[in-house]
């Protein structure tokens, strides 16, 4: 280690910290740490290792910082994000690209340089009297092929206490690595707070991505999904190492679902935030491996996946005990539980679709809240934000798979994709191969913003794989990864395109909120060749008999023919419509798209068009032919 570094670390380090990181042999972290602490000037620093007691310290810091503040039930405490600080930021958020080289253009960047000066003036003392916590941590099961260290040096308590439910500490394996360990660094302060201790200079909040340096800055800014570096921030950077050593980084769920004979089939989903994906991966009866990153490597000839994380960052609208029993339950019950951004009376939290009426007042993002009180546009604030979130363990669900620190990862039988689509896409259709399904099913994705994404609500964009805001390599080498990947499999997943938010002429969703579950159930029947399929122009769909008998040992419930065919009708002109803004995206704004993607999607026009002609522009399932 440069001799500079240690005199840093000795002259800012009491005795117990020093030893604790030093006790690690890697020069490059400790100058990370060295730097971090020259250039943010924290009043002190605190090194976490893995123990239970530095566990408990994170905890009882959050809360005598003010951070977090207790509530009624045991372990469960409420932080506020600011009132412009509520979602990830897109345009806040960007990656340091070096002169000679440019990423897609759907990808928000800035040159390096000028990019690095702007983000660390920003950075400059911005710990001022403050404590800063290294942490150390890691993507994938410890001491696993799907492994990536991951350093990160925070002014938040509330940042490092999330740390500690949503992924696997660190620190042994840092230690067990030495020299070897490369990593992911992240160097994130909060800025200026006020009395609430939530960030005030959010106008100046940066997130900036330096993939030159797998490194990560995060300032004046507290909301987790700009903070918690290891998530949709590190993801950003483990797609690049994943092309570097052909495996795939996705943004997609893991479960196990249950299937004839005591079976358990494992699944993954892409979708983008606010589309399902946590609600499907955590279906009543079936298991979670994970809610939102996996990791896909081939294994002589299998497809082997790891859950990146080992807790949920999750979405707590419309959460309640009908639909979401497992979640309800861990939120009922003592444990520990961050909440973020509900509303809390009474030390009791209330957010928006629980099914119960919430409390008149009592505190939110906002500050104190009342029924009726305003924002200074004069629009009636909420309750709680749309985008509240809990954060809590996976292993403290009553349904988490036993697979999840497995270092092997499990073996997928079925990829699904799913979006927002009103318009064009059934509930649930299957791939006629795995390049078929990649392609109109993943690269393909449509979908409309959501209030997880700061900015307007509703607007269509195709968001490729529900990954596209975080792949800093080409989209085109991004997808042709995605296809060669299946070529390395003896028997690749089927894949699969769901959507839950088709409409019908009156503006309806064509099915109900569990019925997931029933599209799920028969995927796993499909994967093991159970059952057979009709096949139409855009892939293949459920028979009728064998979804009405999934009705009702799933949901008990009749399954009428009018629902089939109102769920299942194809829509020719707007499955058209939609291939046409596909092509257009490809063309003008991913670059480098495989030949082949214009291929399929020509081969699915073709097969439209056809069946248009032959049974008009709405196509009733039962004109369709058996597989």
């Amino acid at each position: 280690m440069k001799e500079s570094n240690l005199k840093l670390l000795e002259s800012r380090l009491d005795d117990r910290n020093l030893k604790v990181l030093t006790a690690i042999d890697n020069d490059q972290l400790l100058a990370f740490v060295a730097d971090a602490i020259e250039l943010c000037n924290p009043e002190s620093v605190w090194v976490s290792t893995d123990s239970d007691e530095d566990v408990e310290h994170n905890r009882k810091m959050a809360v005598e910082l003010q951070e977090e503040r207790p509530l009624k039930l045991k372990g469960h405490t409420i932080h506020f994000d600011g009132f412009s600080d509520q979602g990830r930021d897109r345009a806040a958020t960007k990656y340091l690209v070096p002169e000679e080289e440019t990423l897609s253009k759907t990808l928000n960047q800035t040159e390096r340089e000028g990019g690095l000066s702007e983000v660390r003036g920003l950075m400059k003392d911005a710990m001022k009297g403050r404590m800063m916590v290294v942490r150390f941590l890691a993507l994938g099961p410890n001491n696993s092929e799907f492994s990536i260290p991951c350093v990160e040096c925070t002014d938040s308590f509330y940042v490092s206490h999330s740390l500690n439910l949503l992924y696997r500490l660190g620190y042994e394996e840092f230690k067990r690595l030495g020299s070897k360990a490369q990593f992911f660094s992240i160097m994130h302060s909060s800025g200026r707070v006020d009395e609430r201790m939530v960030s005030v200079e959010t106008d100046k909040r940066r997130i900036y991505i330096d993939y030159t340096t797998d490194t990560v800055y995060s300032v004046n800014t507290q909301y987790a999904g700009n903070t918690v570096g290891l998530k949709k921030l590190a993801l950003r950077l483990t797609i690049r190492k994943a092309d570097r050593e052909n495996w795939l980084a996705e943004h997609m769920f893991l479960s196990g679902v249950h299937g004839p004979g005591g079976r358990k089939t494992y699944f993954a989903g892409a979708f983008p935030s606010a589309c399902g994906k946590t609600s499907t991966a955590m279906l009543p009866g079936e298991t979670i491996l994970g809610d939102d990153i996996a990791y896909f490597r081939a294994v002589n000839g299998r497809c082997m996946a790891a859950n990146a994380e080992s807790g949920i960052f999750g979405i707590i609208q419309n959460v309640n005990a009908k639909d979401d029993p497992s979640i309800w339950d861990v939120l009922h019950k003592p444990g520990e539980v961050i909440f973020s951004n509900v509303l809390i009376n009474d030390g009791k939290p209330y957010w928006l679709g629980m099914g119960m009426d919430p409390s008149d007042e009592g505190e939110n993002f906002s500050g104190q809240w009342h029924k009726g009180k305003k924002d200074a546009k004069g629009a009636e604030i909420p309750c709680a934000h749309k985008n509240a979130r809990y954060a809590v363990a996976l292993k403290d669900l009553p349904n988490c798979d036993p697979e999840l620190d497995n270092p092997a990862g499990v073996e997928l039988a079925g990829i699904m994709y799913g979006g927002r689509d009103a318009k064009a896409s059934l509930p649930a259709q299957q791939g006629f191969n795995w390049e078929h399904g990649i392609i109109t099913y993943g690269a393909s994705l449509e979908t409309e913003t959501t209030f997880a994404i700061i900015g307007e609500e509703g607007v269509p964009e195709i968001n490729l794989m529900s990954i596209q805001d975080f792949v800093a390599i080409p989209l085109g080498k991004y997808v042709q990864n995605n296809l060669e990947f299946g070529k390395k499999l003896k028997n690749p997943p089927l894949v699969f395109g769901v959507n839950y938010f088709l409409r019908d002429s009156e503006g309806n969703f064509v099915n109900g909120v569990r019925d997931k579950h029933v599209w799920v159930k028969w995927m796993e029947l499909r994967t093991h060749g159970d059952v057979g399929a009709l096949v139409g122009p855009t892939g293949m769909i459920p028979e009728y008999e064998v979804l009405g008998q999934l009705f009702n040992e799933v949901l008990g419930k009749e399954y009428s023919r009018d629902d089939y065919i109102n769920q299942f009708t194809l829509r020719v002109p707007e499955n058209i419509s939609k291939l046409d803004r596909v092509v257009e995206f490809h063309q003008t704004k991913v670059g480098n798209t495989p030949k082949v993607l214009f291929e399929v999607l020509r081969d699915q026009r073709k097969r439209l068009e056809d069946a248009q002609a032959k049974h008009g522009d709405y196509i009733s399932p039962f004109d369709f032919p058996s597989a």
